[in-house]
């Protein structure tokens, strides 16, 4: 129990540290319909909190997860060195599963983009897509 909270209080922390950050985000009207950001930044805005900066599962909320993330650059090397282009996309799209992602406390970025691109399937796409071409990227030599 102590742990539990524990681990709450300094999320706490973390995300209220965070807030103090100033950020200018646009206003939802500057921002073309349609636009999708470069995977990179899609990585950093979505991802790096729990997989960490350079993807090695490593982030700073990756202790609040019951199971630990995924070092997303040995994704090739652990599908006997090729980069598992579908797996990636279902994972993005439709979720982890119950068991092939590990747990989970992934979120389902497919039905989030539908609500940020406003169901238009083309952007959600081409987020998908630019996100999984960056986890390429990343993957060790």
């Amino acid at each position: 129990m102590g742990n539990t909270l524990s681990k709450r209080t300094s999320l706490l922390v973390l995300f209220g540290a965070l807030s103090l950050i100033p950020v200018a985000w646009p206003s939802i009207n500057e921002i073309p319909r349609g636009y999708v950001s470069s995977g990179k930044a899609m990585y950093t805005q979505y991802c790096a909190a729990c997989h960490g900066p350079e993807g090695k599962g490593d982030g700073p909320a990756a202790f609040t997860l019951k199971t630990p993330p995924a070092d997303l650059t040995s994704l090739a090397a652990r599908h006997m060195g090729k980069f598992p282009r579908d797996y990636v996309v279902n994972v993005l799209r439709f979720g982890p599963g119950t068991s092939a992602h590990g747990s989970s406390d992934m979120p389902t970025w497919g039905s989030i983009f539908q609500v940020i691109d406003q169901n238009n399937e083309r952007a959600v796409q081409e987020r998908i897509n630019k996100l999984t071409d960056y986890l390429v990227s990343l993957q060790k030599e």
